[in-house]
C-alpha cells in the first residue's frame, strides 16, 4: 500500500468513527480520493504532501475538460476540502492548499415528481394476489406515505413499526433515528402483507426486516430500483422514476397541500433546511405550469 492509500485509508476510519458518516457517504468520499490518487500518481506525486493549490486547480480543470458535469466537480471539491482539512487537523500538513479553492455553483436540478394521479397509477399497479405483488404494493405505499429513502426502507424492521400509533422510526444518514407518521392507507397494506405474504416469503425462518426477497432475507436497493422500473413501465408512465421519486413525490404533494417547510424537513431528516427548498421551487415550478394551462389569458 502507498503512502497516499495509507491516507485514504485513515480519513476513511476518521469519517467512520470521529465524524459519524453513513457508509455510503464514507465510500462517495474515499472514492473521490482514489480518483485524485490516480491523477497524482500519473504526475508522479507520492505524498499528499507534495500537493499544491495549482495542481489541485489543474485536477480539478481535468474534470471538467474530461466532460464531468458541474455537480461532480463541485462534489470532488467537497472531499478534497473535508481531506486537506483532516490532515491539517492531524498535524500531517501546517497549511491548507484547498482553503481559497471555490466550487464552481450547483446547476439548478429539480428531480423527476410524479402527479397524484400518476401515483395512483403506480401503487395500483402490483398483482396482490400473489405474494410478490402484495409486498411490493406494501412497498410503494410505505416509500409514498413515508418519504423514506430506499437505504431506510430496506433496513426498516419489525421493531421499527408502531402501526397502533400510527408511527414509524427508521436510522437516516449519520445514524440520526426520526419518527415518521404513516398514514391509514399504508398501515393497512402492511398488515396485509404481514398477515399473508410475508410469513410464505420467510419459509420458517427468522429475520428482524420487515420487507423479504423470495429466499426470506432482506431486499437489496437494488432490487427495489429494480421493481419500480418495472411497474413504472407497466403503467407507461413516461418520466424517469427511481426511488428517489416517490420521496421528492411525496414531499412535493404534502407542500402542495399546505405543510411548512420545517415539518417537511423534519421528516425527510434533512440537517440543512436549504436542502428542503428545493421542494419549495418544484412547487412554485407546477404552480406555473397550472396556470399557463388553464388561464384564459396566460
Amino acid at each position: 500500500m502507498t503512502v497516499l492509500e495509507d491516507q485514504t485509508a485513515d480519513f476513511a476510519h476518521y469519517l467512520t468513527v470521529e465524524q459519524g458518516l453513513a457508509t455510503n457517504s464514507v465510500t462517495s468520499y474515499t472514492q473521490e480520493l482514489h480518483n485524485f490518487i490516480q491523477y497524482l500518481t500519473g504526475k508522479g506525486v507520492t505524498d499528499f504532501k507534495q500537493v499544491d493549490r495549482l495542481q489541485l486547480m489543474a485536477y480539478l480543470s481535468e474534470l471538467t475538460a474530461v466532460g464531468k458535469s458541474r455537480n461532480s466537480v463541485i462534489h470532488a471539491v467537497s472531499a478534497l476540502r473535508k481531506f486537506y482539512r483532516y490532515l491539517v487537523q492531524t498535524h500531517q500538513l501546517t497549511v491548507n492548499p484547498m482553503a481559497n479553492i471555490a466550487a464552481p455553483k450547483h446547476a439548478e436540478h429539480l428531480p423527476a415528481v410524479l402527479t397524484v394521479a400518476e401515483v395512483d397509477r403506480l401503487l395500483a399497479t402490483p398483482d396482490t394476489t400473489n405474494k410478490y405483488g402484495l409486498r411490493d404494493r406494501a412497498i410503494l405505499e410505505v416509500m409514498y406515505a413515508t418519504g423514506l429513502r430506499v437505504s431506510e426502507l430496506v433496513h426498516l424492521k419489525l421493531a421499527d413499526l408502531h402501526l397502533e400509533m400510527g408511527l414509524i422510526q427508521t436510522l437516516g444518514k449519520g445514524d440520526k433515528e426520526r419518527i415518521i407518521p404513516i398514514g391509514d392507507v399504508a398501515t393497512d397494506w402492511i398488515n396485509q402483507y404481514l398477515q399473508t405474504s410475508r410469513p410464505v416469503l420467510l419459509k420458517q425462518r427468522t429475520s428482524p426486516y420487515l420487507f423479504l426477497n423470495g429466499h426470506g432475507g432482506g431486499l437489496s436497493r437494488q432490487a427495489i430500483w429494480q421493481k419500480i422500473k418495472k411497474y413504472v413501465a407497466l403503467t407507461g408512465i413516461q418520466k424517469d422514476v427511481t426511488p428517489h421519486t416517490l420521496r421528492h413525490s411525496f414531499a412535493t404533494h404534502i407542500l402542495e397541500n399546505g405543510a411548512d417547510l420545517r415539518v417537511v424537513q423534519e421528516l425527510l431528516g434533512h440537517a440543512d433546511i436549504t436542502t428542503t427548498q428545493i421542494y419549495t421551487h418544484i412547487s412554485k415550478k407546477r404552480l406555473k405550469n397550472v396556470y399557463d394551462q388553464y388561464h384564459p389569458r396566460a
